[in-house]
């Protein structure tokens, strides 16, 4: 069986071998390749050497024993047979939005589906995100909101979770839309397993994707660590429908964070669902959507430049926001 050292000649498989051995989000890892590139990472990783620098001790002491070159053999594998494609940063489909992550960008994405709509304009994509516990009021909502996206030429992308998330798919697929399910474990082991026939119709109608390996399981971390990857695909954030403490609002901060903007839908002041609506709202970290042209104008900031001034501001590159568009055509946060 190859070595580790021989896997990781080739930058793709490098990569997988990093992603397999890292959790999403790994900051050190993501300066380690932006640093050495991903091949001579894996080396440092498995070298007897102790890396120095911030971490880097640390860091090669937690990979080291990760390195099984029999998990990744399986794991290339499991993908070939699952007939899922590998995407790597310089793939044609490769969605430079998430750029705007910097070291806690995704190593590689594993997908399922047509690829080429990770290609369109960060500034036609839409994430819909929400409360599990859907009311009737929520899903309507939603609903009306992702069929009018998808009548305005928009690409709709959630998490694929029961409630809001799970409507919107529901939603874009009526309307005749091609979604995006960003998972938050392997697209062989689809989660929730009660949306594994929606999913899998996401997955033949749209695209699945997911920056962990066949075979790994959700985990509240990395459902924490996806909100990043579903608030930086997307030109704008709109939460349908949340709780106080609801998950969709560590989505809501990702992209205020990135300079993204964020809408949320009002509800009943005495509905418990749509508190974090209102919390988002009152804390200035939200506009008010009460429909889609509240939407579109979000969409619109986008196209218009005042996100990407805000991204300047902030550190980000300013060409996260519509790089995709342009190399095809030749704030706040809430601390949760």
């Amino acid at each position: 069986m190859d070595t580790i050292a021989e896997l990781a000649v080739d930058k793709r498989t490098a990569r997988v071998i990093l992603a397999v051995a890292s959790e999403p989000a790994d900051e050190v890892t993501g300066r380690m390749v932006r640093a050495w590139g991903a091949t001579g990472t894996v080396a440092r990783a498995a070298g007897a050497e102790v890396q120095a620098g911030p971490d880097g001790d640390v860091w090669q002491r937690r990979l080291a024993p990760r390195l099984d070159p029999a998990q990744i053999a399986r794991v290339l594998a499991d993908t070939e047979r699952h007939g899922l494609r590998i995407l790597i940063p310089g793939d044609a489909d490769w969605p430079t939005a998430v750029e705007a992550l910097g070291d806690r960008a995704p190593l590689v994405l594993w997908t399922k589906g047509d690829t080429s709509l990770l290609a369109v304009p960060v500034r036609d994509r839409l994430t819909l995100t929400g409360t599990r516990a859907a009311t009737g009021y929520g899903e309507h909502v939603t609903a009306e909101l992702a069929q009018s996206a998808v009548a305005d030429g928009r690409q709709v992308i959630a998490g694929g979770a029961y409630g809001i998330e799970g409507a919107a798919h529901r939603a874009t697929l009526t309307a005749g839309g091609r979604p995006v399910a960003v998972m938050a474990g392997g697209l062989d082991r689809l989660y929730p397993a009660g949306h594994a026939e929606l999913l899998t119709r996401v997955g033949e109608a749209g695209l699945l994707a997911s920056e962990m390996p066949p075979g790994a399981a959700p985990t509240k971390w990395r459902f924490l660590a996806r909100s990043r990857l579903l608030a930086a695909l997307s030109g704008a954030v709109v939460v349908a429908e949340a709780g106080y403490r609801s998950g969709s609002l560590h989505t809501a901060a990702r992209a205020s964070e990135l300079g993204r903007p964020v809408g949320a839908v009002p509800g009943p002041v005495t509905s418990a669902a749509s508190a974090g609506c209102h919390r988002l709202m009152r804390d200035g970290l939200a506009e008010v959507v009460a429909g889609y042209d509240d939407v579109r104008s979000l969409l619109d900031t986008v196209r218009g430049g005042a996100q990407r001034a805000a991204g300047r501001v902030a550190g980000l590159e300013d060409h996260a926001l519509d790089r995709s568009a342009s190399a095809r055509s030749a704030g706040r946060g809430l601390s949760m």
